[in-house]
């Protein structure tokens, strides 16, 4: 029970230092603004944990050995610091969201029905990441790529108390003895969640590769309160918000992806879903906090999976279409196009990119991917509410508030397919075991877009002594 407590101490940590960075940030690179609750601590999670790798990267390049107090005296040290910034001398703007967040909780401030609606989707909430705690909790290290590519290294590191370097089996054949390399199925990998189960196994005090995957939980947690933020920070009321959130979680890959912690396709989609909203609202309020945190954000997602740069790239016609309202859709679409003549030039070349080796011979697996998104249990209506908000929204795609949205789903889904189309990774595609993982990436991204066109459709329809101010 000791070291279950330490690993909840700890793990509370790492959130707390992520939210105590956004509050510093926000207080002075835009003090007295008003930020949702719940957009500053589900944020800060993702940023807390991100910040906690680097402290544990920057022990190992120094040669400090991994240790409870080497990793936690300086995370409590600088959490100390930024909490201090966050609040000294400032007004009652953060304590305000604060108190809107946790007063939020039980539904506080609605009414009626909604008030009903609110307290049992909560409540089904609860249970729901009750159920997923004692997955993670009773379930030992299974997927397959979590013990073959990502866990080998959590495992190595931990008993070696550093970043001992991995290499391919090549580079291990022909490594002297006293290079001390080991090997992996993916000795390249970056090693950011590695390193989350490194230091929840230094708490715990043992490797244990049950406990080792909490951060996992604590990430479907998280994405869900900073989900419901990120949709309050867009303009939807608390309901929605909820509700909008409640629909990412409901999909049962993400689900799976909690329960069977240990790859890393989960926390990319949270990066992604979360680096994009707050890209997009840096760029439209011109917002210097939001701005640093979404280059965290995107930063993080980088080093989560090589797979990371990629999806990187697919947000450049977003940020245009952000950056420039009136002429952006099309310089957007201009370089989308480029972007598409030119992977089609590096199919001729026959190289290999982030280990994905590039054909000519178009192969897209029409049958299997009908039956990944609309045939199989995976994403239970999404594609086919996606193909609904396409056609009634169709009015609005390209609208201002809208076309950010279009662009960087339309963006992610023409990657995968190119991907699935031109390169080995249509095999996977066939078998099954990388359609729905690699889709995981943007599926909470289509959610959020769907809930944009929705808002904006309504927006369109209602008259304009109905509309109503946002809520945070």
């Amino acid at each position: 029970m000791v070291d279950f407590l330490a690993l909840f101490v700890g793990l509370g940590l790492t959130w707390a230092f992520g939210a105590a960075l956004i509050g510093a940030l926000y207080r002075v690179a835009q003090p007295g603004d008003v930020i949702p609750g719940a957009w500053l601590v589900g944020c800060g999670w993702f940023v807390g944990a991100f910040a906690t790798t680097l402290v544990m990267r920057a022990l190992s390049s120094t040669g400090i050995a991994f240790g409870v107090a080497s990793v936690g005296m300086p995370v409590l040290v600088l959490t100390l610091a930024a909490a201090w910034i966050a609040i000294r001398g400032r007004g009652p703007e953060t304590w305000l969201a604060m108190r809107r967040f946790f007063g939020a909780l039980p539904g506080g401030g609605l009414q009626g029905w909604q008030r009903t609606v609110w307290i049992v989707v909560v409540a089904w909430l609860a249970l729901r990441f009750a159920l997923l705690f004692a997955e993670v909790w009773w379930r030992p290290l299974y997927p397959w790529d979590a013990w073959t590519q990502w866990g080998t290294k959590a495992r190595v590191w931990f008993e070696m108390r550093s970043m001992v370097p991995f290499a391919s089996a090549g580079e291990w054949f022909a490594a002297p003895p006293e290079a001390r390399l080991w090997y992996d199925a993916a000795p390249h990998y970056p090693g950011t969640m590695p390193l989350l189960q490194v230091w929840s196994a230094l708490l715990v005090g043992r490797w244990d590769d049950a406990l080792a995957n909490l951060p996992w939980w604590v990430t479907g947690v998280a994405f869900t309160v900073a989900l419901y933020g990120g949709l309050l920070l867009l303009g939807f009321r608390r309901l929605p918000a909820l509700l909008g959130a409640t629909v990412v979680l409901t999909l049962p890959i993400v689900n799976v992806h909690v329960a069977l912690a240990g790859y890393a396709d989960l926390p990319i989609a949270c990066y992604l879903t979360l680096g994009t909203i707050a890209g997009v609202q840096a760029i439209r309020t011109r917002g210097v906090a939001t701005a640093v945190l979404a280059v965290v954000l995107l930063a993080a997602m980088v080093l989560v999976k090589n797979p990371g740069k990629a999806w990187l790239l697919t947000l450049v016609p977003t940020f245009i279409a952000a950056a420039l309202p009136r002429y952006g859709v099309r310089i957007a679409a201009a370089v989308l196009g480029l972007s598409i003549f030119a992977l089609l030039v590096v199919t001729r070349l026959g190289v290999t990119i982030l280990g994905y080796q590039f054909t000519n011979k178009f192969a897209l697996p029409w049958d299997a991917l009908f039956d990944a998104y609309f045939s199989f249990a995976n994403w239970n209506l999404l594609w086919y509410a996606a193909l609904a908000a396409l056609v009634i929204g169709r009015r609005q795609l390209f609208s201002a508030d809208v076309a950010p949205y279009t662009l960087a789903v339309a963006s992610g889904l023409l990657f995968l397919f190119i991907g699935f189309a031109f390169t080995n990774a249509g095999a996977w595609v066939e078998d099954q075991s990388t359609t729905n993982r690699a889709t995981l990436h943007v599926a909470p991204l289509v959610v959020v877009w769907m809930l944009v066109v929705a808002q904006a459709w309504f927006r369109n329809a209602r008259p304009p002594s109905q509309t109503v101010a946002p809520e945070t």
